[in-house]
């Protein structure tokens, strides 16, 4: 019976190694290789922008540090205050995804810039590094901004991997007047962990222990095949060497990326950055969780800081 029982753990020992290997690769691949949504109602964004704000839909375009061609939208409303906004989407969405936001703004004075991340929309660059190469390029978005349109202020505001993109760029550009993050990851890590629980619907937990082993062979995965760091996608060391304000928002509900993350950053450097979390909100749930407080602190925080 006892030699059973060994040759049995030892089987369940090598199939949960088997597993963890070969799904570790796999996730590596789907991680840096996303699906892009295509770009499906310019006319129709052209229209609202013409009808609503009497401006123009800019088709405007940055070469990336290593050649990659990102494209995005510009857009200067009529009575603008002379402000601008860079408003970054979440893991395989495209500018398209951040329209509402960009409404907002434009109502209020704010020209914005709507960019593809890199491997998303129609802008270049085949592989996704959460932040590893696009801090650079938000960069490159501001310098731009700068030298083409002269605002009295620039600031960015992401959703999701959009939010934690956002977050590390400050460590490289520290121009921005102000920063909004929704639900933004604290690592990449914390993310990985995040993520992984919310797929085994078993916690924060499963993705810290009995998955944990896949996540770091995905990450030695990542760094062998593409030569990408998966770990230097790191907000927390972005938000430890940045004096720029920053809001975090999250939503109480949200299991995609769990809370914890935000909660995380805001202690990091509680003399720069504010934590709303909202209560109930699910995954870049707040402003339709709460739309009059939503709009409310975003648009003041805005104003706060020029």
């Amino acid at each position: 019976m006892r030699k059973l029982l060994t040759r049995a753990s030892a089987a369940l020992f090598f199939l949960y190694l088997v597993v963890s290997i070969s799904g570790g690769v796999y996730l590596a691949e789907i991680t840096v290789h996303l699906p892009r949504r295509p770009i499906t109602h310019t006319e129709i964004a052209r229209r609202v922008v013409m009808t609503e704000f009497h401006a123009e839909l800019q088709n405007v375009s940055i070469t990336a540090n290593d050649g990659a061609i990102l494209r995005g939208w510009f857009v200067e409303p009529e009575h603008a205050n002379g402000s601008a906004v860079i408003l970054l989407h979440g893991v395989t969405d495209n500018r398209e995804g951040m329209g509402g936001f960009a409404r907002l703004f434009l109502h209020n004075g704010y020209s914005v810039l709507l960019p593809d991340s890199r491997a998303h929309g129609v802008s270049g660059g085949q592989l996704a590094t959460y932040g590893v190469l696009e801090r650079d390029d938000i960069h490159r978005w501001v310098s731009w901004l700068y030298d083409e349109h002269r605002p009295r202020c620039v600031y960015g505001m992401g959703e999701s991997l959009g939010a934690a993109i956002l977050v590390q760029s400050l460590a490289v550009e520290p121009r921005f007047c102000g920063a909004i993050a929704e639900s933004p990851f604290a690592t990449f890590r914390d993310g990985a962990y995040s993520k992984f629980s919310e797929i085994s619907h078993l916690g924060l937990w499963f993705g810290k222990t009995l998955g944990r082993p896949m996540i770091e062979t995905g990450l030695l995965y990542a760094r062998l095949r593409y030569k990408i760091d998966l770990t230097q996608a790191d907000p927390s060391y972005a938000v430890a060497h940045s004096s720029v304000p920053l809001l975090l928002i999250h939503g109480g509900a949200d299991r995609n990326i769990f809370p914890v993350n935000s909660e995380k950053l805001h202690r990091i450097d509680t003399s720069h950055s504010e934590l709303w979390e909202v209560p109930g909100a699910l995954h870049t749930g707040a402003w339709s969780r709460d739309p009059r407080q939503f709009e409310s602190r975003v648009l003041q925080w805005c104003a706060m800081h020029n």
